[in-house]
């Protein structure tokens, strides 16, 4: 079944699709991984990763290569249609929403480097896991013809499944670190190397977003060239399509189409369970025809309109936008920081809303809702999400009020 924020209220959407037959082929194929994802949702809770079953089925229905031009073996979705796309996988399974948001976004990063690099990694025309952090947890140190690079990095997401890993280092020569050039403190690059040069450290043992497989990874005196080093998230790409201005903001809101899609996955696991006919205690009417369901259900659905409203408007607002972005910082981004962070505290509301509803039947592993919560908790801990992010877009509300 589908939520009450349902496909029809998808497709009255102001969010245009250039190629629709593929979004919808796209879309098709995420409905077929139903059963599966279903059947699988044991293991990747238990094993805390995708199945290797399951990321070889999501490389042949070409998720995680949605965002990549056609050129190099991908769908070359517009961002709008990834979103959705997105979206959908999060409603099956937080992590495997999870997975293809990094996926997708890890897949644009080789494009930052050179065509060169570019031409190595998608030489087959095939779409590639690409897995990476964004911490600044490593060092490279100046070599001739590259850099040596030490260090271990959180958060890699989908490492294991990895056929490409990046992470971003403090740029040093002669045992001291390089003076950005545009601005206070050290520079910073991320290098992008092959899996099989990774250590990945086995730490992700969490709350939520278990299946996501966010280990550490670490090198260790590893050389790297020099073409194998790119600025991210604000680089500039040698590819002319669209998508490469635009890396830092659907980044962002990908992210906030992850929280969108479990949020409409907890709903539906509220009303499948209220329609089984199922009473709460001392009660005579089953829940489904109690007038507090029924009201905190639409409340709960009034939430999710607007928070997947707002990110189908930034989302177009971005892709719509005919300028190439050259700005660097946080502060190019205010708007989508804003919206990200409100979606994602949404979304928790919603996913905890349907959870008190659920009662009791609510707190066992069995029941997926309480799956929703946890999930939904970590990613709203994630920088994307973070309400700090308030303070960046409060700068541009008020330059844009004076």
């Amino acid at each position: 079944m589908t939520t009450l924020l349902d496909k029809k209220r998808s497709e009255t959407s102001n969010v245009q699709n250039p190629d629709r037959a593929t979004l919808d082929q796209v879309l098709s194929r995420i409905t077929a991984l139903a059963p599966m994802v279903a059947r699988l949702a044991p293991d990747i809770e238990q094993d805390r990763r995708l199945p290797a079953e399951l990321v070889s089925t999501l490389k042949s229905a070409g998720i995680y290569g949605m965002l990549l031009p056609r050129r190099y073996g991908g769908l070359e979705l517009d961002a709008p249609s990834a979103l959705r796309a997105v979206s959908a996988l999060a409603k099956l399974d937080g992590s495997v929403g999870w997975n293809a948001m990094i996926g997708n976004n890890a897949s644009l990063i080789p494009f930052l480097a050179s065509p060169a690099l570019c031409a190595e990694i998608y030489q087959d025309g095939k779409s590639k896991v690409v897995a990476g952090s964004g911490q600044s947890g490593g060092t490279a140190e100046r070599v001739p013809g590259g850099w040596k690079v030490t260090g271990a990095w959180p958060f890699a997401s989908g490492c294991q499944n990895a056929e490409w890993i990046a992470a971003t280092c403090v740029m040093m020569e002669g045992g001291s670190p390089i003076d950005a050039a545009d601005g206070p403190g050290p520079m910073t690059r991320t290098c992008l190397m092959p899996a099989e040069h990774w250590e990945i450290r086995d730490t992700w043992h969490t709350f939520g977003l278990r299946g996501t497989g966010s280990h550490h990874v670490a090198l260790a005196d590893v050389f790297v060239p020099d073409e194998n080093f790119f600025e991210f998230p604000f680089g500039v790409s040698f590819a002319p399509e669209p998508i490469f201005s635009k890396i830092p903001e659907v980044f962002f809101l990908l992210h906030g189409a992850v929280s969108v899609g479990i949020a409409e996955g907890a709903i539906m696991d509220l009303v499948e369970l209220a329609r089984t006919g199922v009473k709460q205690l001392f009660m005579t009417t089953p829940l489904v025809e109690t007038e507090r369901f029924k009201e905190n259900l639409a409340r709960l659905d009034a939430e999710l309109m607007a928070a997947r409203a707002l990110l189908e408007a930034q989302i177009a607002r971005v892709w719509q936008n005919p300028e190439r972005a050259t700005a660097k910082g946080l502060a190019r981004m205010a708007e989508q920081l804003q919206a990200v962070a409100w979606i994602a505290s949404a979304c928790v509301r919603v996913a905890e809303g349907c959870f008190e509803l659920a009662g009791s039947r609510a707190v066992y592993e069995s029941c997926s809702l309480q799956r929703r919560v946890r999930d939904l908790r970590v990613a709203a801990q994630h920088f994307a999400a973070q309400p700090r992010n308030y303070a960046t877009a409060g700068v541009a509300v008020l330059a844009r009020l004076s």
